[in-house]
């Protein structure tokens, strides 16, 4: 899914700003137990307050992460 997710980064650049988190790392835990993650790879579309307004889990096609964006992005 990474290279589909970095296409997408292009495309929305400067709409959408793209974080990417290590769940590997150590020093993410409290974040990914804030986010309820448990799986990888797992995408979350958050608002300007961090408040969760999506949640894919596993592969996503990128047809579906585009129909969200369409609800936020003019």
């Amino acid at each position: 899914m990474a290279p589909m997710v970095h296409g997408l980064e292009a495309k929305y650049f400067g709409k959408i700003q793209f974080t990417y988190l290590d769940a590997d790392d150590p020093l993410t835990r409290d974040f990914q137990r804030a986010l309820g993650f448990y799986y990888q790879p797992e995408v979350y579309l958050l608002d300007g307050n961090g408040n969760v307004l999506k949640k894919w889990v596993g592969y996503t096609l990128q047809e579906e992460f585009e129909e969200e964006f369409a609800k936020y992005v003019q």
